[in-house]
């Protein structure tokens, strides 16, 4: 399969991409990850992606192109999940040239949908290690003691950016980022919607049978 996944934050994307990865043999592409990969082989895209990240500047659309056409190259004919990408019409459209180029056109889009409202119980609830890294939720992932983390014993903490105003920005700039992108890929014919609120199984399995494979 060759797909794109979108999901605002909470959804549930990495959990899905993890399954749908493994169920097809696709490989998980993250953007920040191949860039990171891109920049640390120093290869010659990667190297030019760095002095903009040295910056603090965005990495221009023709870069982050470039980088995600050789590491889908390099994966010969195994099929691919791309995830953050693409952001804008503009990207998308370069991603869908690029994949005709090398003849691996996308074979659908993947959007899951879930409340506001839900979303930000979701992610208002999380709680992370600043020592260790380790997530913990009030509802779905409690730790043994309230506060304290399972691992290493060190205090949890709730992050400014899952503060309720918080997530209400990032939902609001994620939907007006993926709005034209949806309409963009809906004309394609290739869109799959699915309502993500439920089961992570349960979900899975809904994504499974809207790709009929």
């Amino acid at each position: 399969m060759r797909i794109v996944l979108f999901g605002p934050p909470g959804a549930g994307k990495g959990t899905q991409a993890g399954l749908l990865s493994e169920k097809y043999g696709a490989a998980h592409i993250s953007t920040g990850d191949i860039l990171r990969e891109a920049v640390a082989n120093g290869t010659e895209v990667g190297l030019l992606a760095k002095s903009y990240m040295e910056k603090g500047e965005l990495v221009p659309d023709e870069v982050v192109i470039a980088i995600a056409r050789a590491k889908l190259e390099s994966i010969g004919e195994q099929g691919f999940l791309l995830d953050g990408f693409p952001r804008t019409i503009a990207q998308a459209q370069s991603l869908d040239a690029a994949l005709k180029d090398i003849a691996k056109p996308l074979e659908a889009v993947v959007n899951l949908k879930v409340d506001n409202d839900e979303l930000v119980r979701r992610l208002s609830g999380r709680r992370v290690c600043p020592a260790c890294g380790e997530p913990y939720h009030v509802d779905s992932k409690k730790s043994a003691i309230e506060g304290k983390c399972d691992k290493c014993g060190g205090d949890l903490v709730h992050r400014a950016d899952d503060q309720p105003e918080a997530i209400m920005n990032r939902l609001n700039v994620y939907d007006k980022q993926t709005s034209p992108l949806l309409g963009y890929y809906e004309q394609s014919g290739i869109l799959k919607n699915i309502q993500a609120a439920g089961d992570i199984k349960e979900v899975f399995r809904t994504i499974v049978a809207a790709l009929g494979q």
